[in-house]
């Protein structure tokens, strides 16, 4: 049974408590637009919060990844944890004063074209009795991201394995793998940190190359890889700053291919912006590699009781499994559109022109740019609101004086 209820929200709707909906809010209560937050979770940045490992970082220096209007405080490391991200946030939100309805599912948004407003349809499992709300509002900012749900591969008799299996979002620490026999599905940022991180541990990591991949150093003459790029772009072109990362990466990594990490034809950053894959910032693993300690093996072909068939002819036997092959957005199973997202969830127009749709849709957090680009979205967002919202707040107010003074003139 559900209880049922309906509200009028006088602004917009920000469907997500990330970093990326906190960010709206930010930019909203900054130019006095009122807003209603909804997070499916209990908390803000679960993704964060629940579904990372205990030694992740930033991998990108703390000025790149602050939010705005609230710089990092001075004492956080260049590439602060995650317990300190997390901080961060809360203390983000806290000083905005943003406050998330928590544990509101979304199960549909649809413009009604007739009044020209979106209903945001939600199950709020805050109580006992489930209630169901919806929301009646005139904008509605996506901020779900990109990492919304996990990326599960179908594999031949991974269900006959036998042993442990795990996405990378549930894997906390390698502690509890220590001694096993652990193969890692995916060779980026998170399949090799999982994999340094079981060797740290000491187990037996062998890690899955299915695919080219592009490993950089995290840091290159003191500076970090990232910020040394965004320098470059400021002069040279994308084409010759990719030249010379993959020079400094040589000098520095070595060749990699030689260890069966094989590098795409197209540059880091090229790949990066038409693909949006990310390249691996190398933070030890590389050095593991080399030494043997963690293995890399070719594509799975399939699983049987405790032991894997790799595409070369190999079998191996292991312990357990570890998945680290990514996440996707969830927009499609809720969001009721089709102009502005694509069938994969993501906007149809690339950077910096995905952040804007028709009727009052924005989407925030989908530049394959990390926590910069989604600032950059929560900016333009909340002053493309903050006009039409201004406007129209004095229109009602000119309408409501105007009624008065009708009203005075009769007695």
């Amino acid at each position: 049974m559900f209880t049922r209820r309906c509200i009028w929200v006088n602004g917009p709707v920000i469907v997500g408590a990330g970093p990326s909906g906190l960010a709206v809010g930010a930019c909203l209560k900054n130019r006095g637009v009122p807003f209603v937050v909804l997070e499916r979770a209990d908390c803000i940045a679960s993704l964060w919060q629940k579904r990372t490992y205990d030694r992740l970082k930033l991998h990108l220096p703390k000025q790149f990844c602050q939010l705005p209007y609230f710089p990092f405080p001075d004492d956080f490391p260049e590439y602060p944890t995650k317990y300190q991200f997390i901080n961060y946030l809360e203390s983000y939100a806290k000083h905005f004063d943003i406050n998330p309805n928590f544990n509101e599912t979304v199960q549909s948004a649809k413009y009604d074209e007739t009044f020209g407003l979106w209903r945001v349809k939600t199950i709020s499992a805050s109580s006992l009795i489930p209630v169901e709300i919806e929301y009646i509002c005139r904008w509605l900012a996506v901020a779900t991201g990109e990492n919304a749900e996990k990326v599960v591969p179908e594999f031949e008799g991974l269900t006959d394995f036998g042993g442990r299996v795990a996405h990378a979002c549930d894997y906390k620490s390698g502690k509890s793998y220590c001694g096993e026999r652990v193969l890692v599905v995916g060779c980026g940022n998170s399949g090799m940190e999982v994999s340094l991180d079981l060797c740290n541990h000491n187990a037996k990591p062998l890690m899955v190359v299915r695919s080219l991949v592009h490993v950089l150093p995290r840091e290159v003459f003191g500076k970090s890889t990232f910020e040394f790029a965004v320098s470059m772009m400021k002069w040279l072109p994308l084409w010759l700053v990719d030249k010379m990362l993959l020079i400094f990466a040589y000098l520095i990594l070595g060749n990699t291919e030689k260890y069966g990490l094989k590098r795409p034809c197209l540059g880091p950053l090229e790949l990066k912006n038409t693909a949006g894959k990310t390249p691996v910032l190398d933070i030890g693993a590389l050095r593991k590699i080399k030494s043997g300690k963690i293995k890399i093996v070719p594509g799975i072909k399939k699983f049987s009781r405790g032991k894997v068939e790799l595409l070369n002819g190999q079998t191996l036997e292991i312990d357990s499994v570890i998945l680290a092959t990514g996440y996707r957005s969830n927009v499609p199973s809720w969001l009721k559109e089709n102009e502005l997202f694509s069938n994969d969830g993501v906007p149809k127009n690339p950077f910096p022109n995905g952040w804007k749709g028709s009727g009052g849709l924005y989407a925030v957090g989908f530049t394959r740019r990390g926590l910069s680009g989604a600032s950059l979205d929560a900016i333009s967002v909340a002053h493309d609101i903050a006009n039409v919202w201004k406007d129209e707040t004095k229109q009602t107010k000119k309408s409501f004086a105007a009624r008065h003074r009708r009203c005075i003139s009769h007695f």
